[in-house]
């Protein structure tokens, strides 16, 4: 079995504890403006629930059929603080193990949940921008109103923003420190040959 250099397992600890902050800050970000809301709405996604405006922004929505948005409809809010301590202790686990295929799992994981992640918000998202209630007071035929995955959308009057907020920019920052740390495991084992 191929062990790793101390930095390496300080590393790959240093990355599962990062992800500690998934319990304490916001992951995502929700943004609209329009010229009604120049100061702009917004709503914060954490590892279990919602917060920001989104009774103002569940209630415009409701106007176009979308709706409403409620903690209850999303049932990732009650398995995700053990997604995140699985992986958290994984990485910690991959840490003591100090064995290299650890750290390719640990990396494997880490990317098969990033994605996960993103596919679960897309999903939602064209649930949530497509199946409309066709009696809302404003109601244009072909229109939806998926919110974007990630970037900017122009959704009727609003632009919508979506994208990683401070704990999502850590959790991506420790992947990245584990996959890089794999890169210089494999790296320097080249090296010395």
């Amino acid at each position: 079995m191929k062990t790793l250099k101390p930095i390496s397992r300080l590393l790959i600890a240093l990355s599962a504890l990062l992800m500690v902050s998934a319990y304490f800050v916001p992951l995502w970000q929700i943004l609209m403006w329009a010229p009604q809301y120049p100061e702009g709405l917004e709503m914060d996604i954490w590892i279990n629930t919602i917060s920001g405006d989104v009774k103002v922004i569940s209630a415009l929505n409701h106007y176009i059929g979308m709706k409403h948005i409620e903690v209850e409809m999303f049932p990732e809010f009650q398995y995700m603080i053990y997604v995140v301590g699985g992986l958290i202790g994984f990485g910690l686990l991959t840490a003591l193990s100090n064995r290299r295929i650890m750290v390719w799992l640990f990396c494997f994981l880490l990317i098969a949940t990033g994605i996960a992640a993103l596919v679960d918000f897309w999903l939602w998202g064209y649930d949530y921008g497509h199946n409309l209630d066709p009696t809302a007071a404003i109601n244009i035929p072909g229109m939806t109103y998926q919110p974007p995955l990630i970037g900017t959308k122009q959704l009727l009057n609003f632009t919508a923003f979506s994208g990683p907020d401070i704990g999502g920019w850590i959790f991506i920052g420790a992947a990245l420190l584990a996959i890089a740390t794999l890169g210089y495991e494999i790296f320097s084992k080249k090296k010395r040959v």
